[in-house]
């Protein structure tokens, strides 16, 4: 008996990809739009333009210090010339006029040890307070330390010098510290790291533990806060030791000049009648002036560099 036909319908063919879908693409050369290489091409030229405007002087500066006064006028101004006379330079800035330059050398170091030093330790404790204490008026407290970031500070000078007047304390050191004690940029940097740097948590904890308000500052926010407050201490030491445009109105006294005051008197002598033309001695003078500085950045470069990124982006 023959069996019913039945019809077996084919079996689903499994999904087999398309050879097209499973070959690899093959992708021709990327697109670049037409801006991206000319862009690039001219971030690379001002970035050039950049390191040129900033490094050019400091190598005039350095090699002019090594000449004498007639080989500044005999030689290219960025080359070396036949008489090297750097030692000799540097001997004769330090002796000339009675050994002046240092009278200005120590009080420039005066200013910013005063100044600056000052100026950072009323910046480490006004951040800290306003990052981590909850007061009255801290909102007001922040608008104006923005606004007195945003003022320069020549066009506080002379009411500055007016109020100094009228206290007798023009033409003496104290009319150049006590304004550099006041920092704004360096309250707000402050103010900003120890938001980031410096766990609640932790000087919640160091409460409990029995820890004093001024003990918890010390021993636990104090070495959080070390990368900001070389960072602070930098820029407020440049501003101090850079400071011009301050001691000139205040200060009459040649033997409290600074060294920027300083120099600028030398280099103004040829100008006048009689006056010495020593323009070597105020090229070396200023190469002398600015190598604290650059030191002081290149040794404490991963400590400012960590102050700047710290508080800039929120983990």
């Amino acid at each position: 008996m023959s069996s019913p036909l039945t019809t077996d319908s084919p079996a689903t063919p499994a999904k087999t990809s398309s050879p097209a879908r499973n070959a690899p693409r093959l992708r021709g050369p990327r697109r670049h739009t037409p801006g991206k290489p000319r862009r690039s091409l001219l971030l690379t030229v001002l970035t050039s333009l950049v390191v040129l405007y900033t490094v050019v002087p400091l190598i005039w500066l350095a090699i002019n210090a090594t000449k004498t006064q007639a080989g500044l006028a005999d030689s290219n101004g960025l080359w070396f010339s036949s008489d090297f006379a750097l030692w000799d330079n540097i001997r004769d800035t330090f002796t000339y006029d009675d050994g002046v330059f240092t009278r200005w050398l120590l009080n420039t170091l005066l200013y910013v040890v005063l100044g600056a030093g000052g100026a950072t330790f009323l910046a480490i404790l006004g951040g800290y307070a306003l990052a981590k204490f909850d007061f009255p008026g801290k909102r007001g407290i922040f608008a104006v330390v923005i606004g007195a970031v945003a003022v320069p500070g020549t066009a506080l000078a002379v009411p500055t010098f007016l109020m100094f007047s009228k206290m007798g304390l023009t033409d003496t050191p104290w009319a150049v510290i006590i304004p550099s004690l006041v920092s704004p940029f360096g309250l707000y940097l402050m103010w900003v790291f120890a938001s980031e740097a410096i766990p609640t948590e932790l000087l919640e904890a160091a409460r409990i533990d029995g820890a004093g308000e001024a003990r918890t500052f010390f021993t636990v926010a104090l070495p959080l806060l070390a990368p900001g407050i070389v960072t602070v201490l930098l820029f407020t030491t440049v501003a101090t030791w850079n400071n011009y445009f301050l001691p000139l109105i205040m200060l009459k006294d040649s033997d409290w000049y600074p060294l920027t005051l300083g120099l600028s008197v030398w280099n103004s002598q040829a100008e006048t009648i009689g006056g010495d033309v020593i323009f070597n001695l105020v090229i070396t003078g200023s190469l002398l002036t600015i190598l604290p500085l650059i030191a002081a950045f290149l040794l404490l470069q991963k400590y400012w560099q960590s102050g700047l990124a710290a508080g800039s982006v929120k983990e």
